[in-house]
C-alpha cells in the first residue's frame, strides 16, 4: 500500500520506522556521518509503500523550495531491492509532486551510480559532478514547462 502523509499525520510508529530506515541506508550502509534530521521533514510529504504487515518497502521525501519541487531521501531497504519497489516509488513520487505542487520542475540530488535509473523517468543531469557526504552526485531535473 502506498502512503503519502505530512509529518504531523505520521503516527509515532510510522515516523520511527521511516527514520530508522533512513539511518540504516544513508548512515550505516553508505557509511556517511551526516545530520539526516534537517527540519525539512516538518514541511515535507513522506511517501512510502508498505506490505500487508506494515513493513516499509520504499520511501521518498517530497518538498518544495522556491520554484522547484524535490524528491529526496529515496530508498529501498536492502532486503527489498531488485523487486520493482523503486520503480513504483518513483512513478508515485512524480505523480504526487505534480498533484501537490503543480507543473513545477522536479529536482533530485542523484548518486552517480543511479543516473540511468533516474534518467528512465525523464530526469536529465545538470551541471558537474559534486560530492555530498563523500559520494558523487549530480543534480537532475524533470522538466514540465
Amino acid at each position: 500500500m502506498m502512503n503519502c502523509k505530512r509529518f504531523a499525520e505520521l503516527d509515532k510508529t510510522e515516523l520511527y520506522e521511516l527514520l530508522r530506515l533512513r539511518q540504516e541506508v544513508f548512515v550505516i550502509e553508505q557509511d556517511c556521518n551526516y545530520l539526516d534530521l534537517d527540519r525539512i521533514d516538518y514541511e515535507a510529504y513522506h511517501l512510502y509503500e508498505t506490505d500487508q504487515n506494515k513493513n516499509v518497502l520504499s520511501y521518498a521525501r517530497l518538498y518544495k523550495d522556491g520554484s522547484e519541487s524535490h524528491i529526496g531521501r529515496v530508498l529501498t531497504p536492502a532486503s527489498q531491492r531488485r523487486k520493482g519497489y523503486g520503480i513504483t516509488l518513483m512513478k508515485a513520487a512524480i505523480e504526487q509532486c505534480r498533484a501537490i505542487y503543480g507543473s513545477q520542475d522536479i529536482t533530485i540530488s542523484a548518486q552517480e551510480y543511479l543516473l540511468a535509473f533516474y534518467s528512465s523517468f525523464g530526469f536529465v543531469a545538470e551541471g558537474e559532478r559534486y560530492y555530498e557526504d563523500n559520494l558523487p552526485h549530480f543534480k537532475m531535473r524533470l522538466q514540465f514547462s
